[in-house]
């Protein structure tokens, strides 16, 4: 599976499930498992041990994978997810939103 239409720190949005519409950061990127990680998004409940850090323990939330399927890179111009297209610049090829053209 291809994942190079969402990069790690890219800005994305989700499409489905139960933060959709809701944007964050992305922090990993699993292109085997086909997942990503996104800051804020997917948050689910994690228990930690009493530490130096935690003295009484702590219920965490921590943000769980979800499907690359389920959000788009987001495009702060057209204010909503985009697709994704690439051209060519010298040498390189460049992420471009498709509507309006603003190079991820």
């Amino acid at each position: 599976m291809s994942t190079a239409r969402i990069k790690k720190g890219d800005l994305v949005i989700a499409i489905s499930g139960r933060d959709a519409g809701k944007t964050g950061k992305v922090l990993a990127v699993s292109a085997k498992k086909g997942v990503v990680v996104v800051e804020g998004l997917n948050l689910v409940k994690k228990g930690v041990r009493k530490s130096e850090q935690f003295p009484v323990g702590k219920q965490l939330d921590v943000p769980a994978p979800i499907a690359i399927s389920n959000v788009q890179p987001y495009d702060a111009k057209a204010k909503k997810g985009v697709r994704v297209s690439y051209v060519r610049e010298g040498d390189r090829s460049v992420r471009v939103a498709k509507k309006t053209g603003t190079r991820l």
